[in-house]
């Protein structure tokens, strides 16, 4: 396994750019984009290989990897005094828990993207 298989690379296409855009989060800044999906996983994973080097070259530690990283299903969130507030008088009004009330927002706004 080579390193740079490590990291998570992300091939979607862009209703903005017309395109479809290939990137590494946590990696590398920017990312590659072009017409062909394939193509542009290719490209990206070539690009990927090339920062792994840049960062051994320049002798800085790589980022934590991210492919087949483990999720706990858990993580907190700072909202503020008011924003928590707003949430937990919602969630009194639904007749539910602020965790559950929390989850069918994000649910909501998840089942929403693009």
């Amino acid at each position: 396994m080579r390193l740079s298989d490590q990291y998570l690379k992300i091939v979607e296409w862009s209703e903005e750019d017309q395109c479809y855009i290939g990137h590494c989060p946590n990696l590398m800044l920017g990312g590659v984009h072009g017409d062909d999906e394939a193509k542009v996983y290719k490209e990206l994973c070539k690009t990927v290989e090339e920062w792994v080097d840049i960062y051994k070259q320049d002798g800085t530690p790589l980022p934590k990897p991210t492919a087949g990283k483990k999720y706990s299903g858990k993580f907190n969130l700072r909202v503020g005094k008011e924003l928590h507030e707003q949430l937990s008088i919602d969630a009194l009004r639904k007749g539910e828990s602020l965790n559950s009330y929390c989850l069918k927002m994000l649910q909501g706004l998840h089942s929403h993207r693009p």
